[in-house]
């Protein structure tokens, strides 16, 4: 089977349905193991990302968080989200077939805080500076959760 194709076609048969433009398909030992368009606009969910999805529906069927034997085809390169997704569950490789770039005078993807054309420098600035406000509330207590979780994972 061609997988670069079936991630094509997968966005665009979301695409037909009032869907975005993503899709990803998951293989291992040649078989499809999980496959997912972006359902963002369906669900009304900003992290039902394809490459989201995909990643959960792998790693239940298969019983682990690690993907390290598989091959990720995604339809673009990922969103930060996305990224980060690809990252945790380790596969094999993610091969993606078109860029931002490519795509760019054809979809825009802007949120209050997000544009993915300034994201990664926004997320280089200092937590203070980003436009997204956030503020630390600071519990001492929080850190026995960690150190909780330590003593009950010692190996």
């Amino acid at each position: 089977m061609n997988f670069v194709k079936r991630t094509i076609d997968l966005a665009m048969k979301n695409v037909e349905q009032g869907g975005r433009p993503f899709a990803t398909v998951i293989v291992r030992d040649g078989d499809i193991i999980a496959e997912s368009p972006n359902l963002v606009a369906q669900t009304c969910d900003p992290t039902a990302h394809a490459e989201i999805l995909a990643v959960r529906e792998a790693c239940k069927k298969l019983g682990t968080e690690h993907l390290t034997d598989c091959d990720i085809y995604i339809l673009a390169s990922p969103c930060p989200m996305c990224l980060g997704s690809l990252y945790y569950c380790s596969p094999k490789q993610v091969i993606y077939i078109t860029t931002r770039e490519d795509y760019a005078p054809f979809y825009k993807d802007d949120r209050r805080y997000f544009e993915l054309d300034t994201f990664y420098a926004e997320y280089a600035k200092p937590i203070e500076e980003r436009r997204l406000p956030m503020i630390q509330k600071k519990d001492e207590s929080a850190i026995k959760v960690y150190q909780r979780w330590q003593k009950l994972n010692k190996k």
